[in-house]
């Protein structure tokens, strides 16, 4: 995901045009198997492909699963950050998500803890979200106004030439609720899913497990509605550009016109 787009004008939550540097994009398969797939293997099958090597240096071997678990996102954040020289508020409220979950099973915290984490790092994105708008880098640059998506200039260009640029930043404004909603609920869900799920002790085999089946069921359950509000805001902000610049759909996102065609 892009760095935030600094902001020329000091009010001003739609910028000037600016040349945008080509990034490298990050490697999808790669982010979904550090991150998700393998550490649920390893949660739930950990102790049975590598207990035995495990148990001469561990005296609790569920912790010396966890560990190896959650040394899959951290080697991939620091793998993506120096092959890509990006990082950003997500990925790292991300990484300190995977080391808070590390942190209560090693320590063995109250499992009750774990709920408020899962609730927690989504209410701060939401926050930052919405504090974000009154500073420079506004993170609607980050999420939906991209200049790797929309051709920023072009449509910047357009507000000017139609004297829309207040009215546009109001409807950003409209968009970074949304999206702030959009983590409000995600957090609310977090929270119910990991009080269903993760009931064990944390520290032990069982806590693991319902770790990684919480990480498995969050995807259709808290990501899917959470995405839906993104699509919706993302709409919101296309169909606006249209009504204030006459702009077409292909002529304001990347590639649009080139696949059409």
């Amino acid at each position: 995901m892009p760095d935030p787009q600094p902001i020329n004008a000091p009010n001003s939550k739609n910028p000037e045009p600016t040349e945008t540097k080509a990034v490298k994009k990050e490697n999808t398969f790669l982010n979904l198997g550090f991150n998700l797939i393998l550490p649920i293997l390893l949660l739930n099958k950990g102790k049975q492909w590598f207990g035995g090597y495990l148990e001469p240096y561990f005296e609790n071997v569920a912790v010396g699963i966890l560990l190896i678990a959650i040394a899959f996102p951290v080697i991939y954040f620091v793998y993506d950050y120096f092959k890509r020289s990006k990082y950003n508020v997500f990925s790292i409220l991300g990484l300190i998500s995977v080391l808070l979950t590390g942190g209560i099973g090693i320590l063995e915290i109250p499992t009750e803890w774990f709920a408020v984490k899962e609730a927690g790092i989504p209410l701060m994105l939401g926050l930052a979200v919405l504090i974000s708008l009154k500073t420079p880098y506004p993170l609607i640059h980050t999420l939906l106004y991209n200049p790797e998506i929309i051709d920023v200039d072009k449509v910047h260009n357009a507000l000017v030439a139609h004297q829309s640029e207040s009215a546009f930043e109001r409807l950003l404004t409209r968009c970074t609720w949304l999206l702030a909603g959009s983590f409000l609920i995600s957090g609310v869900l977090n929270f119910l899913l990991a009080r269903w799920i993760v009931v064990s002790p944390s520290g032990t085999d069982a806590f693991n497990s319902e770790v990684s089946k919480m990480m498995a069921w969050s995807w259709p359950i808290i990501a899917i509605p959470s995405m839906a509000i993104m699509m919706y805001a993302l709409m919101q902000l296309l169909g606006g550009i249209k009504k204030m610049t006459g702009l077409e759909l292909e002529e304001v996102l990347h590639g649009a016109k080139t696949e059409k065609e």
